[in-house]
């Protein structure tokens, strides 16, 4: 609604209790740390203290943020600090935005597996990106870029997926000669797509070979060689769900 003050905090004040309630069973620990901490948000439950102007002799009680990192308000200002920060190394040139998911079935083992599974999403979606870059094809230049890990989806679903800021220029094979990305996205959505794929799924074995993946629920009859190399074939042929169309 426009010009509307109405926060999610104040949602969740007023709802919260009964949406709990009604979704018993549904909610995991984490959920429901994260809705009492945007509740309780610059409340007086968190304490605060007072601000004194002596100008205009006027006092204001500023109550103490919940410092969640899910938190809308409170993210607000470290998103545009860190947004700033960040500006002042960018180069003049045209950037795209590259987001790498995981498939369902992926993200249910990523959930069991957090610490792992986050590092390989981190390094084979940017060994991909640089791939690609080098390719002549494509870019034929070396790159850098900037990623940020989301381990949520908008409507609160586990869905670890990677945000990707590349920019559209760089340093030519040769290191001599600066190269422009010739068209209005980075690379094709499949290229990208099949590629980190590929890796992604190789790296799976990996993790397995060593013994480094757990595997609960649902998830435990892959715990033998032949179930999970059979389930590893199963995800390298699924073509949906890896990586988002790219553009400026």
């Amino acid at each position: 609604m426009a010009g509307s003050s109405l926060e999610v905090a104040d949602v969740f004040r007023l709802h919260g209790a009964y949406w709990r309630q009604t979704q018993q069973g549904h909610l995991n620990l984490n959920r429901l740390n994260v809705m009492s901490a945007i509740e309780r948000c610059r409340s007086a439950q968190l304490g605060g203290h007072t601000l004194h102007c002596q100008h205009c002799d006027t006092d204001v009680i500023a109550y103490n943020s919940c410092r969640n990192r899910h938190c809308p308000k409170c993210q607000a200002s470290a998103a545009k600090r860190w947004l700033e920060a960040w500006q002042t190394q960018l180069l003049p040139v045209e950037y795209y935005h590259v987001v790498f998911t995981l498939p369902a079935a992926i993200s249910q083992l990523a959930f069991y597996n957090k610490s792992k599974m986050y590092h390989l999403l981190f390094k084979d979606a940017s060994q991909t990106l640089l791939t690609i870059a080098r390719d002549r094809k494509h870019l034929g230049a070396h790159i850098g870029m900037t990623m940020v890990l989301h381990t949520w989806g908008s409507a609160m679903p586990h869905h670890p997926h990677v945000h990707c800021i590349v920019p559209g220029e760089g340093l030519g094979l040769d290191k001599e000669h600066w190269q422009t990305c010739k068209t209005s996205y980075f690379s094709p959505v499949k290229v990208i797509s099949r590629l980190f794929r590929r890796v992604f799924v190789e790296g799976l074995r990996d993790l397995f070979a060593d013994g480094s993946l757990l595997f609960h629920g649902e998830l435990s009859g892959l715990n033998t060689p032949a179930s999970f190399e059979t389930w590893c074939a199963e995800q390298n042929k699924t073509e949906n769900g890896w990586c988002m169309p790219n553009g400026p």
